[in-house]
């Protein structure tokens, strides 16, 4: 499991070019489901009939796009100037090894040294627009050799399992959702189920909108990596997961209200059966249950989520075991759909 979650989270997946992990997805479910499409936006979604009468169908959601960056212009010296695809804080970027277009062609985020910055520059944060990524490249002609306007970045970091059962990676947003959602097609269910790995989450909630309009699902299950901020500075109060205390449920967040009656049950759940869990507490931020709770007539929409600290960065980290037990809630979910 942690073999395949490598490969995952170190695809190249920016939004908008999520390519190379649909090939990885599909190929991992092809066995698993009955019927396996790609609709007009880029989603793949994969159809597992269920064994018994229950007309009813779940849909599994979750994106496989990540935040990244795209090639906006190439300077006189061969430096590369970039847009950011998704939210990312600036302030992490400084120094980050990144990875240019399909050939991964290798390159550094940069600013001007600190000797030569005046003393306010000092003291702000570095905006987007003073950065460049640095390919080694002499002149225009030499970087547009190998580098074209409009190529995406990642960042290039390698999964690491360290400490205590914790890894770090890219791209756990939502790489951790859609291995989920992988773990789980290897059950069989009463129901019909349809597996949403969707695209142009992370600047949009875009794929999502598509896929639930299309399945037209009776209850949708999103399965997402979310924020952690038990560190340090942080007041408990204010944590909006906890780190190795089990997938967090959703009740509410920037985006969507999940479905009371499945909330009660995904908690039901989780009791019955022995799994830990913890209720999400920051209502910031969102999802693609935001497009997809409100598609056609309304959707009923729940949320389960792996905490990730450090999100949306090169070294987001997570706890095995909360994941462990996101796949088996899920898992467990499905069945309990009566």
């Amino acid at each position: 499991m942690v073999e395949l979650l490598k490969r995952l989270t170190e695809a190249n997946g920016v939004s908008g070019n999520e390519g190379e992990v649909r090939e990885i997805i599909k190929h991992e479910i092809s066995s698993l489901v009955d019927d396996i499409y790609i609709d007009g936006i880029g989603n793949l979604i994969g159809y597992k009939k269920g064994n018994g009468n229950d007309p009813k169908k779940i849909m599994l959601c979750a994106h496989m796009d990540e935040v990244g960056f795209i090639i906006s212009h190439i300077s006189d010296n061969g430096m590369l100037k970039f847009k950011a695809v998704g939210g990312i804080d600036p302030r992490i970027l400084v120094s980050k090894r990144v990875l240019i277009g399909k050939d991964e062609v290798p390159g550094v985020l940069g600013i001007k040294a600190i000797h030569l910055q005046e003393p306010s520059e000092r003291t702000n944060a570095v905006k987007i627009d003073q950065m460049y990524i640095d390919i080694g490249a002499k002149s225009k002609e030499d970087a547009k050799k190998v580098v074209n306007l409009g190529d995406y970045g990642i960042f290039d970091s390698s999964l690491v399992e360290f400490g205590e059962g914790k890894i770090k990676a890219k791209a756990l947003d939502d790489r951790v959702g859609c291995l989920a959602i992988i773990e789980a097609l290897k059950e069989e269910y009463d129901h019909d189920i349809y597996a949403c790995f969707t695209v142009q989450e992370e600047v949009g909630l875009r794929g999502a909108g598509v896929a639930a309009f299309h399945v037209k699902p009776d209850i949708a299950m999103i399965i997402e990596g979310t924020t952690c901020s038990d560190v340090a500075g942080v007041d408990k109060h204010l944590y909006t997961t906890t780190m190795g205390e089990g997938p967090a449920v959703t009740i509410r967040d920037g985006s969507s209200i999940s479905d009371r009656g499945l909330v009660k049950l995904l908690r039901d759940i989780a009791e019955e059966k022995g799994i830990r869990y913890q209720l999400k507490k920051g209502t910031t931020g969102g999802n693609d249950a935001g497009a997809i709770h409100v598609s056609r007539e309304g959707i009923a929409t729940c949320v389960v989520s792996v905490p990730c600290r450090y999100i949306h960065s090169p070294s987001s980290v997570m706890d095995i075991n909360d994941f462990k037990g996101t796949i088996e809630l899920v898992k467990e979910f499905v069945k309990g759909c009566e």
